[in-house]
């Protein structure tokens, strides 16, 4: 897959970056404020108890904050933050080590939950729901089965295909929580705390422009932020302007709805070559060339939200919106 300057997913050297600009609790986490309020009232409750947090499943589009909510519930419930990811989980021995050197209070997060091996995957289950580790121990007919005693911890799944989750796994989360894209007003707040953390001054403009072109998404106005930063040092620029900004985001193909030279391909492609569909996700993925599970997993999310394209039941169209984003009259039928 090509890399995009507005893909949700981390990029290159990103993380180390942007782990130095996650808030560490839920009162400076800006966004998702339902989420938010029902993690704040289920912590307080279990911090009373003095139990552990019910396992919380946290899903939704890349970008949005799955990692840093994660990582402040360890905070907020004052326990270890121990991070893995479901690719990285192998067999089920693996998982077996993870487990086994928990302490009381740890929280245990597994992104991309959704990629788990299936015999991975039956290990959580009397872990999540007993705090016990069956674990087989010989072979053949001499083969016994020994269960280990753990300590109380919460496990913290993250996903970005939730239907992908078997229904065994995702019944022994507790708590779920969606988070949906962000509105222009809570990433711009990010923004402007983004560059005092940056330490370089953006006009109020200037960053309602990046929030608008984010596509929703934090990771995004962030790495356009540092882009845009970049440009208006070279320009000599105390404080980012809009003009220079609207300048940087030009230069990086990013228009005025977040829309980058990729999603003008995938949608001129539709437009030109099938009249505006409906067409087949295989059939658009071969003329632009790119996979189909790309499309339908990181192009087409932000682009169904905007209404610029539709799913059929013949294969995907694109709206009146597309047309007069490019200026195009709407063919007749």
């Amino acid at each position: 897959m090509e890399e995009r300057m507005i893909s949700g997913e981390l990029q290159g050297e990103e993380q180390q970056i942007e782990l130095s600009l996650r808030p560490e609790m839920l009162r400076q986490y800006i966004g998702q404020e339902k989420t938010k309020e029902n993690l704040r009232i289920f912590i307080e409750a279990a911090k009373m108890r003095h139990e552990p947090l019910d396992h919380v499943l946290l899903y939704g589009p890349p970008g949005l904050g799955k990692t840093t909510l994660a990582s402040i519930i360890a905070n907020e419930m004052e326990g270890q933050f121990r991070s893995t990811s479901g690719p990285a989980i192998e067999r089920a021995g693996d998982l077996a080590a993870i487990l086994s050197s928990l302490e009381a209070g740890d929280i245990l997060f597994i992104d991309e939950i959704h990629r788990l091996p299936r015999s991975v995957e039956e290990i959580l289950y009397p872990a999540m729901e007993d705090f016990c580790l069956d674990i087989i121990v010989g072979n053949g007919p001499s083969a016994r089965s020994v269960r280990l005693d753990l300590p109380p911890f919460t496990l913290v799944g993250a996903t970005t295909r939730a239907g992908l989750l078997s229904a065994p796994l995702r019944d022994r989360f507790g708590v779920h929580s969606r988070l949906d894209f962000y509105d222009t007003k809570a990433l711009c707040a990010i923004v402007e705390r983004t560059a005092d953390i940056f330490h370089v001054g953006i006009d109020t403009d200037a960053a309602v422009e990046v929030a608008r072109r984010s596509r929703g998404t934090p990771r995004i106005a962030n790495r356009l932020l540092k882009r845009v930063r970049d440009i208006a040092q070279v320009r000599g620029e105390d404080v980012i302007s809009e003009k220079t900004t609207k300048t940087a985001l030009k230069m990086l193909q990013v228009d005025g709805e977040g829309l980058d030279h990729i999603d003008h391909k995938l949608l001129l492609a539709i437009i030109d070559s099938f009249r505006g569909g409906p067409v087949g996700l295989d059939t658009i993925a071969a003329t632009i060339g790119e996979e189909s599970q790309t499309i339908e997993d990181v192009y087409e999310p932000f682009l169904l939200q905007m209404g610029f394209i539709q799913r059929t039941p013949r294969g995907r169209t694109v709206t009146p919106k597309a047309y007069a984003h490019f200026n195009r009259e709407v063919p007749e039928a």
